[in-house]
């Protein structure tokens, strides 16, 4: 197909045919250098409308000028629990120490009472009680043969550990520096200033690959675990021993696996989930989940509901699609919060969203 000349034809044929394929070559070259830049604007400027309701970006990183979704419409009903809800108390606990009180009088006109409630109302107050260290002294003699003079030292019983710390302490620690995410120094603080256990950081370093040691076995079969169930995988930065690593994590139903590893690619997926998926994986749209298959991977709704007001906030020909999969995300997770509840059943959601 030939290309229309760029100047009037009149004036386009006084040009010698050699010129005019070097001025449409450069011409060709022009626009689609023209198009590339035409797109990448409009890359960077679906960049700087960019914020926490239509990226992954953190609400921390919204401009002052971004605005908040508008606040719910007020219900009518009272604050609190609601008609219906499941009360939720504070459970008894076993006494440790009665104290009954008996009114001795009536309070009304003083007439002396006795007898007894048989369903007294109940107070209970917890209190910790004294902490203290229970230290255990192994008092190793050292006894010499009166026959040939060999020195030979007594030996701790089984199961006595060579440190200084004992099972359940060594448990306490991991848990504060892993569960509950504390610092080396901020336990080893904790442990002087509460338990009256005085403890260096360098120990508890050393205890807590003891305890990985210990728990290695448990956590192969939470690992294992996971490649038998619907889970939810995503992936972090993270820094170990001072270098770039990433923390992956994988939740089910009842268990969540973490893993650090020195990569972020598909093998490292493929190693946390299992080759042989039957069951549905939660992601994002990371390229290291790519091999999953399309029947077995649900898209992070999360995302799916961001890039939907992506769409939407773009201004263009998208935006009413945009809207559309927004107003039929809210749809579906009206029918699903009614099955979750169990007040739908599933087929009948399916049939709802259909």
């Amino acid at each position: 197909m030939s290309q229309e000349p760029p100047i009037p034809k009149e004036l386009w044929d006084l040009i010698p045919p050699a010129a005019q394929a070097a001025l449409l070559a450069l011409l060709g070259q022009l626009q689609a250098e023209l198009t590339d830049l035409r797109q990448q604007v409009a890359d960077l400027n679906a960049r700087l409308g960019q914020n926490s309701q239509n990226s992954s970006r953190p609400p921390s990183s919204d401009a002052p000028d971004v605005k908040r979704p508008p606040p719910r419409e007020p219900s009518g009903r009272r604050r609190g629990a609601q008609p219906g809800h499941e009360s939720h108390h504070r459970p008894w606990l076993p006494p440790d120490e009665q104290v009954p009180r008996k009114p001795t009088a009536c309070r009304r006109c003083g007439e002396p009472l006795t007898g007894f409630d048989p369903q007294p109302l109940l107070h209970q107050v917890l209190e910790l009680p004294p902490i203290q260290p229970l230290v255990t002294e192994y008092q190793l003699h050292r006894l010499v043969c009166p026959r040939c003079g060999t020195s030979t030292c007594g030996t701790l019983p089984g199961g006595v550990p060579t440190g200084q710390q004992g099972p359940r302490l060594q448990g306490v620690l991991a848990v504060l520096t892993g569960a509950y995410r504390l610092s080396k120094d901020q336990a080893a603080a904790l442990c002087d200033d509460l338990f009256g256990i005085p403890i260096c950081s360098g120990t508890i370093c050393e205890l807590e690959q003891q305890t990985a040691a210990a728990l290695a076995p448990v956590v192969e079969q939470l690992r294992e675990h996971v490649k038998t169930e619907h889970v939810n995988v995503d992936e972090t930065g993270w820094r170990e021993e001072g270098k770039r690593a990433w923390l992956w994590v994988a939740v089910t139903g009842l268990v969540t696996v973490f893993h650090i590893a020195r990569s972020r690619g598909g093998a490292v997926a493929r190693s946390l989930l299992g080759p042989g998926l039957h069951w549905v994986v939660t992601s994002d749209r990371y390229s290291a989940y790519t091999w999953l298959a399309l029947r077995r991977r649900q898209l992070c709704w999360a995302h799916l509901r961001r890039d939907f007001q992506a769409m939407i906030d773009r201004g263009d020909a998208g935006s009413a699609i945009g809207l559309e999969l927004l107003l039929f995300s809210d749809d579906v997770f009206h029918w699903w919060y009614r099955v979750r509840d169990g007040t739908l059943k599933r087929s009948s959601m399916r049939t709802c969203i259909a």
